[in-house]
C-alpha cells in the first residue's frame, strides 16, 4: 500500500470536505501539510495535500468528477 496525492488544495476547509465525501463512498483519504497551511496569515502558501491509496486514486477522481458535476 502507497499514498499517492490525489490533489493540492490552498485550504484545509475544502481538503477536509472532499475528504469526507471520499469517506461517504468507502474511500480513505489523509491531508498532508494541513498544520503548515496556517502560514497564509504570512503570505507564504503551503498546499494541502489529499493522499489515497493508490489502489484508490481512480476510484476517487470518479467520486470527485461526479460531486463536480452536480
Amino acid at each position: 500500500m502507497a499514498l499517492v496525492e490525489l490533489g493540492r488544495f490552498s485550504n484545509g476547509v475544502e481538503a477536509s470536505i472532499i475528504r469526507g465525501r471520499l469517506a461517504a463512498d468507502g474511500i480513505d483519504a489523509v491531508c498532508f501539510d494541513a498544520g503548515m497551511n496556517i502560514a497564509e496569515s504570512v503570505g507564504i502558501m503551503i498546499p494541502v495535500r489529499l493522499m489515497v491509496d493508490e489502489n484508490d486514486l481512480e476510484a476517487a477522481r470518479v467520486v470527485i468528477r461526479e460531486a463536480e458535476a452536480q
